[in-house]
């Protein structure tokens, strides 16, 4: 079936913010005793919701400390981030040349909240590649791995979820796309990306992974869209 549209998640697919957005976010949960394995890490919290991602913590760290995270956690742990990405995030490589070949609807389906996520496309200039089809973890009232944002941007799109291709570069996005019946790819071209993210988003649901734009492109053009 020809695919009519593409729905991209943000973080680690448009923009190369995982890397730092886990870094910093490991860095801070050491220094109040959260300590995760990469692959733990990458698996459990990466394409999950703020509001989910939050609450995540805090059970973790009350299991451990049998009390809450401190008060300013979160808002120091937002602000390190946002500082960050204004002095290095970037997009990916072939990105741009892969969206001005590709002359099917588009849209963004990020679990970032709306203003971050708003942001994050600025500092990159895809905003306007995007615009008004951009939407957030704030937009629904469950986040990934539920199928509800990938359904919503469809929805929106005007197009059936079915002749959607999703791209994720994370387990719970692909769970949500394919949740949404939508075909879906993995991308491992993300600065976070570990040796074996390919097989896991293969087993969450991704029928193919790439590791850049150039050979998504190359697959497109083989291919009736």
């Amino acid at each position: 079936m020809t695919k009519s549209a593409i729905i991209f998640d943000c973080d680690g697919v448009l923009v190369d913010s995982e890397r730092i957005a886990i870094a910093v976010e490991r860095e801070h949960l050491a220094r109040v005793g959260l300590m995760y394995d990469t692959t733990d890490y990458l698996s459990r919290f990466v394409g999950l919701t703020s509001q989910d991602f939050h609450i995540a913590l805090e059970r973790d760290h009350r299991a451990l400390h049998d009390r809450p995270l401190p008060e300013p956690f979160f808002e120091d742990l937002k602000r390190e981030c946002l500082a960050r990405y204004e002095s290095e995030l970037t997009s990916f490589d072939g990105l741009e040349g892969f969206l001005e070949s590709y002359d099917g609807a588009v849209a963004v389906a990020s679990s970032s909240s709306g203003p971050i996520l708003r942001r994050k496309l600025e500092i990159t200039g895809l905003d306007a590649r995007f615009d008004p089809h951009i939407y957030s973890g704030d937009d629904v009232a469950h986040g990934k791995p539920a199928p509800d944002l990938f359904l919503l941007a469809a929805s929106r799109l005007k197009v059936d979820a079915g002749r959607c291709l999703a791209i994720e570069d994370s387990v719970n996005g692909v769970r949500s796309a394919a949740a949404a019946g939508m075909e879906v790819w993995g991308f491992t071209g993300g600065g976070h990306a570990d040796a074996d993210l390919e097989d896991r988003l293969r087993a969450a649901g991704a029928q193919q992974v790439f590791s850049g734009f150039s050979d998504i492109m190359r697959v497109f053009q083989g291919r009736a869209w």
